[in-house]
């Protein structure tokens, strides 16, 4: 079908251009001619693709970049927290960038802020360059992750559930092939990590180029004065997200809002310090590091298959607290068996934490469940995921100095422990059948 008639920009996204305002701006508000759903397709694969390999590729080599620019466990801590401190404050700007450039043009420029980010961090020389180059990759990741399901809307509207599969599955595809083949890359490039993940950024070229050709191939054709008119007209009407007595819906007041937002925040926590530390802490056990890849790449690749199932399971129940105590349960079991046996029962270990990742699905199927509508799902996203981001920083940052204080896994295990049980009762509240437009 032709993907001209879902690409109208309405108002609430692109404001009317002024009197006078330069053409590009005025050309940005429009109506985009067809581009092949293919080449859209292909795009949006391969920006998935990309958004996890900058986080996932390091951590298996982590032990041998802390070596080679002398940086400390509390640093390594700060490092394994950028990815959410970089999501929370460059995903806030995705909005605005994307009502000023059009989404196709901001998703172009953040494959391409990955790709020098991944190219410069492979040739630092010193700690602080490291983490510079990092932020910049991932606030290419940031833009680009929060605009992805916004092309899946606008360009596949009748097909958003197998679009959504196939961006899920290559984002869990990027992430756990990283984990799992960057150790061996770095071996036979001469057992080089700054090649090993610095190879990450050629992918990260080969999406800016579609995107590119994306960006180029749509020809801007002005809208309509009319519909502008009406598309301004549904804005001011829909701007403001009430409840069904008049009252307007303040989110720093939902109860509802402010648990999806903590329930958001902890399940990050826990994949982000997975992310960050699992391979680490199998390498402590004596688990070797192409392995301990392998193993985190088990943890990371499970949610490919289950993405299809868990989400749809959770749609078709009113209350989601029982999966997601059942999943939460799945991560407590794993932490209990890295702090008894975690050489002996690994691939155990990272299949029960591959299960427990999969919260990450229910909490954005649920973010489309407790708003009553598209300007309420908008609004809490944006909240829920913003706020749950800087509830997560801390997390990955205080397992790494709990780590080098003890020597041992014990403590951060503990630790990580209470937050996975703090995250069955946001869950639990996150989860009732509740609307923000209820009220407390």
């Amino acid at each position: 079908m032709s993907l001209a008639k879902h690409d109208r920009i309405s108002a609430e996204d692109t404001p009317a251009p002024a009197a006078g305002r330069p053409p590009l701006r005025t050309a940005l508000a429009t109506v985009i001619t067809p581009v092949a759903p293919w080449l859209l397709a292909v795009g949006l694969a391969l920006a998935a693709l990309n958004l996890r390999p900058a986080i996932s590729a390091l951590a298996p080599l982590l032990e041998e970049v802390r070596a080679d620019l002398g940086m400390s466990g509390t640093v390594a801590g700060l490092l394994t927290s950028v990815p959410a401190l970089c999501f929370a404050v460059f995903g806030i700007t995705a909005p605005a960038l994307s009502r000023k450039y059009g989404p196709v043009a901001v998703v172009a420029a953040g494959m391409a802020a990955v790709a020098a980010g991944l190219g410069l961090r492979s040739l630092a020389g010193g700690t602080g360059v490291f983490l510079a180059s990092s932020a910049l990759a991932l606030a290419g990741i940031a833009v680009s992750n929060i605009l992805m399901p916004v092309i899946v809307k606008r360009y596949f509207p009748d097909r958003i559930g197998s679009m959504t599969g196939l961006y899920t599955m290559a984002l869990s595809l990027g992430a756990a092939g990283a984990g799992a083949i960057t150790v061996p890359v770095a071996s036979a490039l001469g057992d080089s990590w700054r090649l090993g993940i610095g190879v990450w950024a050629l992918p990260a070229v080969l999406a800016a180029t579609v995107w590119l050709t994306v960006l180029i191939r749509g020809r801007a054709v002005p809208a309509a004065p009319a519909a502008a008119a009406a598309g301004n007209g549904t804005a001011r009407a829909t701007t403001t997200m009430t409840r069904p007595d008049g009252t307007p819906v303040r989110l720093l007041r939902s109860p509802t809002a402010w648990a999806l937002a903590c329930f958001f925040g902890l399940q990050a926590t826990a994949a982000y310090i997975i992310m960050g530390w699992l391979p680490q802490i199998f390498r402590d056990a004596g688990v070797p590091a192409g392995t301990a890849g392998v193993l985190f790449a088990v943890a990371m690749g499970l949610s490919v298959p289950l993405s299809f199932v868990v989400p749809r399971l959770a749609t078709r129940m009113r209350r989601q607290g029982p999966l997601l105590t059942v999943l939460a349960s799945c991560g407590l079991a794993g932490y209990a068996g890295l702090w008894l046996a975690p050489h002996g029962g690994a691939w155990a270990w990272a299949a029960l934490l591959g299960i427990a990742n999969c919260s990450f699905p229910v909490a954005l199927a649920m973010l489309g469940l407790r708003a009553r509508s598209a300007h309420g799902v908008v609004r809490l996203s944006a909240f829920a995921q913003s706020t749950g981001y800087l509830i997560s920083l801390p997390g990955p940052l205080i397992v790494g100095v709990l780590n080098e204080t003890t020597g041992s896994w014990s403590l951060p295990l503990l630790f990580m422990a209470t937050l996975m049980a703090l995250q069955i009762v946001a869950g639990v509240l996150a989860g009732r059948d509740r609307h923000i437009e209820d009220g407390a």
